[in-house]
């Protein structure tokens, strides 16, 4: 049931973290644990919740294990309380690996993007070191690995966005690092017999997060929009998460690679409009579109898993109303607008 609005975050956490059944039937074929690397940050938690309901309404009593350096305690105690298993880890020191849970079954969310241009070293490490340590860790499991849209280099508006076949010439330090992720993890896990699944987001919305909430806090507090970066690419975070998990059934030696992302290219200006209309609010718009932007074309994967999806004039609206009501918000902006790829 699509609700009307999310009057609270613990409703918001309730609709994340309750399965389809498409998912439970993925779940109910668990023939082990799942390991969740990177289960902090902003999707892991409602991903491991998420995986241990499916689980539990599949009738399937394996348990999910969410590592994380877990530097929020409270994140760590709600999963807890969910029924997911922590083990606190950081995944840049190697000795870490022999005390990780073994799983045939492994979610990979570790990356680092922002603070690049500030420490460069940083991001390198975490985008290729991790990920050689981790694939070798768990050789002969299935893998799901995030990765990200900004892979790509920017594309006509008129061609619907990169496709998975695209060559991977990006623009910047930290989308140089991503593309270095998916070689290492690709690399080592033909050598140690890992089926692996890619993911490229772009991106993941929430009500306290996201491009949306970007567009519409500008709104809110009467700042211009800038529709020089004219279009863009969002996906529910609840899809997203779905479709990960369900990925499991998609890894492949070699790797299969799947772009993760709204099916419709989104108007920066009709998307302000729309929330402008929602907040009651005028909209100021600057600057002009160009005719590039990064965008995916996620039809190959919507193809295999089906394409019933959040539509985003629901999302608009709850973010317009979340917005206009004080609800809490990440203040951890997308940057979605940068065209020159430093963050």
């Amino acid at each position: 049931m699509i609700p009307e609005t999310f009057e609270n975050e613990a409703q918001l956490l309730e609709h994340f973290i309750t399965p389809d059944e498409k998912l439970q039937e993925v779940a109910g074929s668990m023939d082990g644990p799942l390991v969740v690397l990177g289960a902090g940050g902003k999707m892991g938690p409602t991903l491991c919740v998420l995986a241990k309901r499916a689980m539990e309404n599949a009738g399937v009593d394996h348990p999910v294990i969410a590592v994380s350096r877990f530097s929020n305690q409270s994140e760590r105690t709600w999963l807890e309380e969910k029924g997911v298993t922590t083990h606190a880890a950081d995944l840049l020191d190697p000795k870490v690996y022999e005390s990780l849970p073994d799983s045939s079954n492994v979610i990979y969310l570790v990356g680092l993007k922002f603070g690049t241009q500030q420490n460069p070293e940083l991001t390198w490490a975490v985008n290729t070191v991790v990920p050689l340590q981790a694939c070798r860790r768990y050789a002969g499991a299935r893998m799901v690995a995030l990765s990200t849209g900004n892979v790509y280099p920017m594309s006509q508006v008129s061609s619907g966005g990169s496709v998975e076949t695209d060559p991977l010439t990006p623009l910047g330090e930290y989308a140089n690092a991503a593309v270095a992720r998916e070689r290492v993890l690709g690399y080592v896990a033909a050598e140690s017999d890992v089926k692996l699944a890619i993911m490229r987001l772009n991106y993941a919305q929430d009500l306290r997060y996201g491009v949306l909430v970007d567009l519409a806090t500008k709104i809110w507090n009467n700042e211009p929009v800038d529709v020089s970066m004219g279009y863009f690419n969002a996906i529910w975070q609840k899809d997203a998460n779905i479709a990960i998990l369900r990925t499991l059934d998609l890894t492949a030696n070699p790797k299969s690679v799947w772009n993760l992302t709204g099916p419709d290219v989104l108007s920066v200006r009709s998307v302000a409009q729309a929330l402008a209309k929602e907040l009651g609010k005028e909209c100021q718009l600057t600057g002009a579109e160009g005719e590039t932007a990064l965008l995916s074309n996620a039809s190959a994967l919507w193809g295999r898993l089906g394409d019933d999806l959040t539509p985003i004039s629901d999302v608009i609206r709850w973010i317009a109303a979340w917005v206009k009501s004080g609800g809490r918000l990440y203040g951890r902006p997308t940057k979605f607008e940068i065209r020159d790829g430093q963050y």
